[in-house]
């Protein structure tokens, strides 16, 4: 597969009449936007902010981030098999809005939820702090069932993310990149003296809003299967679940996995980038031995040398992490694992849930127990009213004066686990 991806700069957002981009700003029809996401009953109403980086200003609980995308001329739409028609993505052309994200907030969907802080030392600890972020604070209808809620949500922050992506799609792009894999026979055979490296992606899938989609299809039901790595560009992988803030794989780290673009810049000089091979962390053993003897299978069914295999998630999912890796190892293929630690706060207890000696080449996130205070901030987006009880978080962690003690863990994208961060450690 072939995807031409275009970057639309855009440098400021403001909330207006007319929904357009020109000059690098993007404008929205305040009033369209809340229209869209108010066709959903679930919801009793809908408030449109935007944050701005360096601002004073705190977003919490945060539930996802997506970055605005679109498909050019094209039958198929990002995010396949959700808002869009169920058709395969990851070729032709695409186009994204850089330096903006929509990020969904509002009343508390379940306690693994998040801050982000647009000022101060919260914002060097995520991504979401760089970028201008279009908030939709929605409240949900009384009543609502959780499950519903988070639905809810989900589809409305992709659909005002499809909408303001669809402005660009007339606009000519600041910078164009390619973005090739081909079927396996020709990819191997096209750089026959590097070595075959892919990438096991592990999704979230654990049940109880721990989930995450593909095509639409809660991955929990899936066996591993190989995607071309341009598919998770254009949205076939979107995030379902409120596990803990910083390790949460949201859509926005889906659309712009790290990963996936450090092999692509290594492809044909020092590896042969083979493909995705995407994987479920499963509840019960019996589906975690299933499912990582698949992901060792097709790893050499690709005829794979090396892997690079990423965690969502901690406790649970370490044993998969564990369990796909030595498999690996023992089918011949060199693994690196990505993870991050819950060390306790004085960073002394075991990192992981599970180990094992051929684990032995490993890139961590930092440790999520770490203990930080947010200084008090001058606007909130939200309501902090959740703070002492969401993941991180405990009693007394809000001050009286806006102040803010609490684990990076409560910190939207703090620890992520594929490297979208600042916090590693190394080893000496």
């Amino acid at each position: 597969m072939k995807l031409e991806f275009g970057e639309i700069q855009i440098k400021d957002v403001i909330l207006t009449n007319e929904s357009k981009i020109e000059n690098s700003v993007l404008s929205i029809n305040e009033q369209e936007v809340k229209d869209l996401v108010l066709e959903d009953d679930r919801f009793a109403s809908v408030e449109i902010e935007i944050a701005k980086p360096g601002e004073s200003v705190r977003i919490t609980p945060v539930k996802d981030v997506i970055e605005p995308r679109a498909k050019v001329d094209s039958k198929a739409g990002v995010f396949p098999g959700v808002i869009n028609r169920v058709d395969t993505v990851g070729e032709g052309k695409t186009v994204a809005l850089k330096g903006c994200e929509v990020m969904t907030a509002g009343k508390l969907v379940r306690f693994q939820e998040g801050i982000v802080d647009m000022s101060g030392p919260g914002a060097e600890l995520t991504p979401f702090s760089k970028n201008i972020n279009i908030v939709l604070v929605a409240q949900p209808v009384e009543g609502i069932e959780t499950h519903a809620h988070e639905e809810a949500l989900r589809l409305a922050g992709l659909k005002v993310a499809n909408y303001l992506g669809q402005l660009g799609t007339d606009v000519q792009p600041d910078n164009v990149e390619v973005y090739e894999t081909k079927p396996i026979f020709e990819q191997a055979n096209e750089y026959p003296d590097l070595p075959k490296v892919g990438y096991v992606y592990m999704l979230q899938t654990q049940g109880l809003l721990h989930d995450t989609y593909v095509y639409g299809t809660d991955a929990k039901h899936i066996v591993p299967t190989i995607l071309y790595p341009t598919e998770i560009m254009d949205g076939a992988i979107i995030s379902g679940n409120c596990v803990s803030a910083c390790d949460k794989n949201t859509t926005y780290h889906h659309l712009n996995n790290p990963i996936i673009k450090d092999l692509y810049a290594r492809h044909g000089k020092d590896i042969n980038f083979m493909g995705v091979i995407i994987t479920n962390e499963a509840v019960y053993l019996a589906d975690k031995q299933r499912s990582s003897d698949f992901t060792a299978k097709l790893a050499q069914y690709l005829g794979l040398d090396g892997a690079i295999v990423s965690q969502e998630g901690f406790g649970n999912p370490d044993t998969d992490l564990i369990m796909n890796c030595t498999k690996l190892e023992k089918a011949g293929v060199k693994t690196v694992i990505v993870t991050d630690e819950y060390a306790g706060r004085d960073g002394s207890s075991q990192s992981l849930a599970d180990a094992d000696p051929l684990a032995d080449a490993a890139v961590t996130g930092g440790n999520a127990n770490e203990v930080i205070t947010l200084p008090a901030m001058d606007r909130i987006i939200g309501t902090t009213e959740y703070v002492d009880i969401i993941a991180g978080g405990a009693e007394g962690s809000l001050k009286e004066n806006g102040e803010i003690t609490v684990e990076i863990q409560a910190i939207t994208g703090a620890t992520n686990e594929l490297g979208f961060n600042k916090q590693s450690a190394r080893y000496v």
